[in-house]
């Protein structure tokens, strides 16, 4: 079935400013300059996390290029994708979130306009790891669109299941919802109500609260793609052919080497991501 979702348009000009058109020049000249290793794509809940804290002390150190446009719907994205914003680099990872602004679209329509950026993603970079970003629940009560986003998140998880180099990673619901009495279950004790701390306006991400709940999962994911390209030359410690100062060496390589890539939350100092 053939929806506009799936299929590639840039964003109607209805303003006359061009604003979105220019980002989109300015993405094909920061892919060139920066030579990223991860890319994040996407809408607003993408492009936002630049203003939060986390990405100066988490994203930037990696690399990152943030392509996020607010607005964008899956066609958008698409759209981008294949009019050259990954066309110049060699990213290591690539993140991709987007669908919640596909207002009018059935589930099904959503999850095929997503599909269509995966593929888009994997033909212009199949040596990248992919990691689909699901849909995150919005509105302060339960609605309709969050019921949309459960199906969709559905969908695409078994669809993308066997997919090879692709991640489908979603932040559980629960995790956005009010806590309940304790012993009780937290969302019906709840009624599945996000707060403003979360979300500022129901839909959006708070940049602290917010972002932490998203980047926590996000970060350790795209740091264990980013250690299987370290790790790939070398994970043995075999050592029963080198001298005894080589072997010495190499473990101490390889030892370094584990502790870099061990989940955010393990690691003390600077780089720990702070509640």
């Amino acid at each position: 079935m053939s929806t506009r979702a799936a299929e590639p348009h840039p964003v109607e000009d209805i303003h006359g400013d061009g604003r979105w058109m220019s980002m989109h020049k300015h993405f094909l000249h920061d892919a060139k300059e920066k030579e990223p290793e991860v890319v994040l794509i996407g809408d607003s809940l993408i492009r936002n996390v630049v203003w939060s804290p986390i990405w100066k002390r988490m994203f930037e150190p990696l690399h990152c290029l943030n392509l996020g446009v607010g607005g964008d719907r899956t066609e958008h994205v698409l759209w981008r994708v294949l009019n050259g914003e990954l066309d110049q680099i060699e990213p290591k990872v690539i993140v991709l979130m987007v669908g919640t602004n596909n207002h009018g679209d059935t589930a099904e329509q959503v999850t095929a306009g997503i599909m269509a950026i995966v593929k888009a993603i994997l033909d212009k970079q199949p040596s990248s790891y992919l990691i689909v970003m699901g849909l995150l629940p919005r509105g302060e009560h339960p609605n309709p669109l969050r019921e949309k986003h459960t199906t969709v998140n559905q969908q695409l998880s078994n669809q993308l299941a066997n997919t090879p180099m692709t991640t489908f990673l979603h932040v559980d619901d629960q995790d956005f919802f009010l806590p309940g009495p304790k012993g009780g279950d937290p969302v019906t004790a709840a009624n599945g109500v996000i707060p403003r701390e979360l979300m500022y306006d129901f839909l959006h991400l708070s940049m602290d609260e917010g972002y932490q709940k998203l980047c926590d999962p996000l970060l350790e994911e795209i740091q264990n793609c980013l250690g299987t390209f370290v790790k790939v030359e070398s994970t043995s410690f075999d050592t029963g052919s080198m001298s005894e100062d080589a072997a010495v060496e190499k473990c101490e390589l390889e030892t370094c080497r584990e502790i870099k890539f061990r989940p955010f939350a393990d690691i003390e100092g600077p780089h720990q991501l702070l509640l």
